[in-house]
């Protein structure tokens, strides 16, 4: 109130000290029950207004100032201060586009204040991901290395360890990772996982640039629940889309190998490309998810995401860390395409070759081949592990997941007409190049 009495005596003060001798404005008197005007006139002698009513002055002092109001003298500073209070309102009553409109900050909601906390918290540890490929020149035969691609990552710990998805690396002659203050540094495959595509990097960056991203657990996630995506798409660093939990335990395949991703979580956070390799966080800001795919015939965001759920990628993480590789047992098969087994009427995993170096080659198991006649002879069918069934490829792996290497299993197999059951010895599968 009192920064608007301010401005308004300011601005009477201008107006009227600049007004010519013979003009003069009226204004009615809101501290009175009947709309009498004031006259106000600019003063030559004093800096300060005359305010004249209908009353006399009594000017025989010639001082000016003294208007012919005995019980309002001793208050004179008091009565002008509330005529200028009144004159203000009266100012911005007649003229509202003359005030000065103040308007307060818009104030966020609880729930939009937790969320650009969780943005600016967790920001730090996402990275952007640069694919470079080597490219020579096709008229000055010059080698050029080249961008070939990008995605997102996150620091996983003080050591300079990023965790992103393996596409986002694969074919790459060099990668440079850049952080969220724009320092670039030059990032060195540690190992990579291409069945669950899973990939870890690392840096040589000072430690106080590194913020490692808080752990999160995904068992106990539930539909419908929050989740916040961060990354990178298409180019645009640090971006944050936001939506919830869609459908837990899905199921995808790797983009390297077609070998299935069980337990995936879809969430309908927008996910482009460039955002492949980025957390998926829970309301809380902890890692729940890496976000790698997306369900969608044009290749922009459908609404139908797919993340690796955290619990999978912690202990794949920890294996490339330690040992630059991850231990996965595997049967030593080459198969038929479940749709070449429909056609023959028949529900298992053809084997097409069995080499005798491998675990299944060495236990027995037969592959598809011709005879001297060129006709077909099918291999083995195999339609149990352990008792479980076997009705095609992504039901193999399944099993093969849950063991380790070392493990003998029980494959029963469909030869000829009859079945047999045949232990393997499970051997660990040969490191990838």
């Amino acid at each position: 109130m009192a920064t608007t009495t301010s401005c308004s005596l300011l601005l009477s003060s201008t107006l009227f000290l600049h007004s010519p001798p013979s003009s003069h404005l009226s204004f009615f008197n809101l501290s009175s029950s009947r709309s009498s005007p004031i006259s106000l006139y600019p003063i030559r002698s004093k800096r300060y207004f005359r305010i004249l009513s209908k009353l006399p002055l009594n000017d025989s002092n010639n001082d000016d100032d003294t208007l012919l109001l005995p019980p309002f003298s001793a208050v004179k500073p008091f009565f002008l201060l509330c005529t200028s209070v009144a004159l203000s309102f009266s100012l911005f009553a007649a003229s509202p586009s003359s005030a000065f409109v103040v308007s307060t900050p818009r104030k966020l909601q609880t729930d939009e204040l937790a969320t650009v906390r969780l943005f600016q918290e967790n920001t730090p540890s996402v990275v952007y991901i640069t694919n470079l490929a080597v490219r020579q020149d096709a008229f000055t035969l010059d080698v050029l290395e080249v961008p070939q691609g990008s995605g997102s990552g996150f620091v996983w710990d003080k050591q300079g360890h990023i965790v992103t998805n393996y596409h986002v690396i694969r074919g790459a002659s060099d990668l440079r990772v850049t952080l969220a203050d724009q320092t670039t540094f030059d990032a060195k495959v540690v190992g990579f996982d291409q069945d669950k595509d899973v990939a870890v990097l690392r840096i040589d960056a000072p430690k106080n640039k590194l913020r490692p991203i808080p752990i999160g657990v995904s068992a106990d996630l539930l539909v419908g629940q929050k989740v916040f995506a961060i990354g990178n798409p298409f180019g645009l660093d640090h971006t944050l889309t936001t939506g919830v939990i869609s459908g837990l335990r899905r199921e995808i395949s790797s983009a390297a190998t077609g070998r299935p991703i069980q337990d995936v979580i879809q969430t309908d956070a927008a996910i482009n490309p460039g955002n492949s390799g980025g957390p998926l966080l829970d309301s809380s800001g902890t890692l729940i998810g890496i976000n790698t795919a997306i369900y969608s015939p044009s290749g922009a965001s459908s609404g139908v995401g797919f993340s690796i759920p955290v619990d999978t990628v912690g202990g794949i993480v920890d294996q490339l860390v330690r040992f630059g590789k991850v231990t996965r047992p595997i049967l030593g098969i080459k198969f038929a395409p479940d749709q070449s087994v429909e056609q023959l009427g028949v529900s298992g995993v053809l084997v097409l070759d069995a080499p005798p170096s491998g675990p299944a080659g060495k236990a027995g198991l037969q592959s598809t081949k011709r005879d001297g006649y060129g006709r077909l002879i099918l291999g083995d069918i195999i339609t149990s592990v352990n008792g479980t069934k076997v009705s095609n490829g992504s039901d193999l792996y399944r099993i093969l997941d849950q063991c380790k290497v070392g493990d003998e299993v029980t494959v029963e197999v469909l030869r000829g007409d009859h079945k047999e059951k045949i232990s393997v010895i499970l051997e660990p599968k040969p490191d990838e190049s």
